[in-house]
């Protein structure tokens, strides 16, 4: 058994399986690949990461795809920018890399709705990743345009790309095995030529339910090698033996602990899959970031509770999430070269030497960038008008929203005194306002009710409802956002509301427009922005001091989310999206405190984290 020694030419050549092989051109092969999302990394910086791939002895790069980012809207595709998909492939070509492309639609992979598009939502009597009529078509539209522009890149064509996915993990999920039959010949419908294959967690119900007996068989796990091999051999007696996903670390939702995987544990690890033959992709090799709206949420197995994700994906990752080689990448390499070396020396040939590192990006560092106070939320909202006017309050989906944040807004005539609001469903964080006061939160996995000292007569009742990503994983998919069903108080339910839609895919016009710090109202939210000169682009971590909660961008790019809750203390702020010059840091901060100062330092590296768990125990006892 050799890893693919040749680079991917133009000219077709064969991939297939043979036996208990990967066969290419006729000769047994061991695929060395690692997770590297396209969509998470920006254009200008995916050379770098694909050369550092390719230097830590990896042939071959995987990627998922974000149906969502290229059909934001039904049947308006995007396959440009950050999102030119061909270009990427194309790239990994030309550096000598076979690609194996995941195309879903469903892809998990911590992201918002596991890829899909939360316009399927809109519907009421939608079913997911099943046989459900409308579902397939909207799933065959967005493959009748994605596929055509791969088929030329597929091994057969010339082109780098090894094999494709069949859905995703299927096997955590569902049990329709007409609907994997359906993708499956989707995809071949649309020009797949190349090898199909499932991949899943290896248990006898995950890969009794998420594969077909013709289609091949790969596991996803992150420790306990020689077991977990022996799971998947005895589901596929014959055929090549690969771990699609090996964990080498973990993601961090909000309020919990940083994960982290021991290096020396995870090489030890992927030695043990390699020593035993067999293929794999490692999960992540390089995580990157969730920029914006676009992380995914989980919700507990065992309680419902919602846990939504942090931006950063840098998942413990050989490579950290601005690139850069850590110990990890340093212990994983000694184990592939050695291998590598130990195949050549087998078949007589001379030891191989792994490529060079690319240089490291230039990084940029200013302390104490303070923030004025800008245009507050509410004085933003005077001037729009309502996107709906209802009876009952609607979902953000039936708004036609995807991300962000809506608004609503009733006005109630009640007596005056004691009473208590309650909402049957808020998904995820609602901040209440009476008459424009902030009176409290309300929150998924907390009391949904609140009580209020109601002024009397007519008053005017708030809720600024936070999306704070759709879950990704499970049986809860389902997620739609905003209010969901009815809003009482006391007793009686409230009935005639204004909805506004907030998705926030550009800033307002005041957003950057200072105003005195008199402006700031506590728990009123408001935007808070600073130009700063910048002599030359380097990477950063941009670190909020003060402030709760909120969103930043960057001249006009959302980065993510800040909240102190941690695990994340800062957001990585990649080098392409500074310019020479002056540049502009917006905040919007969700409860920001009268009087309080806030500002921003760019640090070179990421701040240190305070709590961090090892996921090494957890992966051993996984399923």
């Amino acid at each position: 058994m050799q890893s693919p020694s040749a680079s991917p030419t133009s000219s077709p050549s064969t991939f297939a399986v043979c036996g208990d092989d990967f066969v290419l051109n006729g000769q047994p092969v061991q695929l060395l690949s690692g997770a590297l999302h396209y969509f998470r990394v920006l254009p200008e910086q995916w050379e770098d990461r694909l050369l550092k791939l390719k230097a830590l002895g990896l042939n071959t790069v995987e990627t998922y795809v974000a149906w969502n980012l290229h059909e934001p809207r039904p049947g308006e595709f995007c396959f440009e920018g950050g999102l030119d998909l061909v270009a990427f492939v194309q790239l990994a070509q030309r550096l000598g890399l076979w690609v194996i492309v995941r195309p879903g639609p469903y892809i998990c992979a911590e992201w918002e709705f596991g890829g899909l598009p939360a316009w399927l939502l809109a519907d009421s009597d939608m079913a997911l990743r099943c046989s459900h009529p409308p579902y397939l078509a909207a799933v065959d539209r967005f493959f009748a345009a994605l596929l055509p522009l791969l088929a030329p890149l597929q091994i057969t064509e010339g082109g780098p790309i090894l094999a494709m996915q069949v859905e995703n993990e299927y096997g955590s999920y569902g049990s329709d095995k007409d609907y994997l039959a359906w993708t499956e010949a989707s995809l071949r419908r649309h020009g797949v030529r190349v090898l199909l294959f499932t991949s899943d967690g290896p248990t006898d119900h995950m890969l009794t339910h998420g594969s077909l007996p013709h289609l091949l068989k790969t596991g996803n796990f992150g420790s306990r090698v020689p077991s977990e091999l022996a799971k998947l051999r005895e589901h596929q007696p014959r055929g090549p033996l690969m771990c699609m996903e090996f964990w080498n670390g973990w993601f961090d939702h909000w309020g919990e602990p940083h994960h982290t995987r021991d290096g020396e544990d995870a090489a030890r690890c992927l030695g043990q899959i390699l020593e035993a033959g067999a293929s794999v992709n490692i999960f992540m090799v390089h995580g990157g970031t969730s920029f914006g709206f676009m992380n995914g949420a989980n919700t507990d197995l065992k309680t419902g509770a919602y846990q939504p994700t942090v931006n950063s994906y840098d998942y413990d990752a050989p490579l950290a999430e601005d690139g850069s080689v850590t110990p990890k990448f340093i212990a994983m390499k000694a184990v592939i070269l050695a291998h590598l070396r130990a195949q050549a020396q087998a078949r007589g040939l001379p030891a191989p030497d792994l490529p060079p590192l690319p240089p490291e990006a230039p990084r940029f560092d200013r302390q104490g960038l303070a923030l004025a106070p800008c245009q507050p939320w509410f004085e933003a909202l005077q001037d729009m008008v309502p996107t709906r006017v209802d009876v009952c309050p609607r979902s953000m989906e039936q708004l036609g929203q995807d991300y962000g944040f809506t608004f609503y807004r009733c006005r109630v005539r009640h007596p005056k005194g004691p009473v208590t609001l309650s909402v049957q469903a808020v998904h995820d964080r609602a901040q209440v306002f009476v008459d424009g006061r902030p009176v409290g939160l309300l929150e998924r996995n907390g009391p949904l009710s609140l009580a209020l000292d109601w002024p009397g007569g007519e008053a005017t009742l708030e809720l600024l409802v936070e999306n704070q990503g759709r879950v990704n994983y499970g049986p809860q998919l389902h997620d739609r956002k905003g209010l969901l069903g009815w809003v009482r108080l006391s007793i009686n339910v409230l009935q005639r509301w204004e909805h506004f839609a907030l998705p926030l895919a550009e800033l307002p016009a005041g957003a950057t427009q200072v105003r005195e710090p008199s402006s700031v109202q506590s728990g009123l939210p408001q935007f808070f922005s600073a130009d700063f000169e910048v002599d030359e682009p380097g990477d950063c971590f941009v670190r909020l001091n003060g402030g709760h909660k909120g969103q930043v961008w960057i001249n006009g790019f959302n980065l993510g989310r800040h909240w102190v809750c941690g695990p994340q203390l800062a957001l990585y702020l990649p080098w392409p999206l500074l310019r020479q010059g002056r540049n502009t840091l917006t905040v919007l901060e969700l409860q920001p405190e009268a009087g309080q100062a806030l500002s921003a330092d760019f640090c070179a590296r990421l701040p240190q984290a305070g709590e961090v768990v090892d996921m090494a125990p957890t992966l051993a006892e996984l399923w």
